[in-house]
């Protein structure tokens, strides 16, 4: 089969690194359909327009990672259109209405204003429902097409250098991204025998905007600095390129890793 022939769904990816993963994907020759919340639809049409500029096709399908309905028709959605499917990218997410309740220590609620903002268990069922659930649910159903194609794929999760290390006040997202490391393990393993692999990539502090409203939040509500080392940012083509050369069709014995991708930050 064609390289250029081939098709990857990144989800996630109306801005920051799916996009960035997405137009690199491009670049390489593969169809892309773009995935993002139902708010993001205009910037995921920019997308699929950049796409275009490289003389792939693009399509944009809105959707929840984390409804399992949803997933099932982003994946219908892109083999209806395309004809099959080879790469699935699953979702980045730090929840990007956010700022608000993605740093806090375990035991502590914090208010503004004498209100309360939102209390850790609700970070939890949020963060891991899309990081978690949703990047289960992406893996488990592209894995069932690829199967029913027959001829191998290549599946990417997205942990972070959060999924190898501990940080204080980030505990529902740490836990959640070392979740992602273990199945993607698991997954490599029982999914080997069809020739698909499955593996993550791991960032150090990105530069994106998310990062600068989470610090914007936390100083309006006198909270401080974003408790994480003052690290390097890693650039999102950083990660972009980790991706194009882990979907290769010659890293066919690349699976079940977790690469950082930290400027050296840390070395695990």
């Amino acid at each position: 089969m064609s390289i250029h022939s081939r098709v990857a769904i990144v989800t996630g990816a109306a801005k920051g690194i799916g996009r960035a993963i997405a137009l690199r994907l491009a670049r390489d020759g593969l169809n892309v359909v773009v995935n993002d919340l139902p708010k993001m639809r205009n910037e995921l049409e920019d997308v699929t327009s950049e796409i275009s500029a490289f003389k792939q096709q693009g399509l944009a399908v809105c959707g929840d990672v984390s409804n399992e309905n949803e997933m099932k028709s982003l994946i219908a959605s892109s083999v209806e259109k395309f004809g099959s499917l080879d790469v699935i990218k699953s979702s980045f997410k730090m929840i990007s209405n956010a700022g608000i309740a993605l740093t806090q220590p375990l035991i502590e609620t914090y208010k503004s204003d004498s209100t309360m903002v939102v209390a850790p268990t609700e970070d939890w069922d949020r963060i891991n429902k899309v990081n978690a659930r949703g990047t289960f649910l992406a893996y488990k159903y592209a894995a069932i097409q690829m199967i029913k194609q027959g001829r191998g794929g290549r599946i990417v999760g997205a942990s972070s250098i959060a999924g190898k290390q501990g940080f204080p006040e980030w505990g529902p997202y740490v836990a959640s991204k070392f979740a992602v490391r273990g199945l993607t393990q698991t997954a490599a393993i029982e999914l080997q025998k069809h020739g698909i692999t499955v593996n993550a990539y791991c960032p150090g502090p990105v530069a994106t905007q998310l990062l600068l409203d989470i610090a914007a939040h936390r100083e309006a509500h006198g909270r401080g600095e974003t408790p994480i080392p003052d690290w390097k940012p890693v650039e999102v083509d950083d990660i972009a390129g980790l991706v194009s050369f882990l979907v290769k069709e010659e890293t066919k014995n690349i699976t079940g890793q977790s690469f950082n991708v930290n400027a050296g930050a840390l070395f695990d």
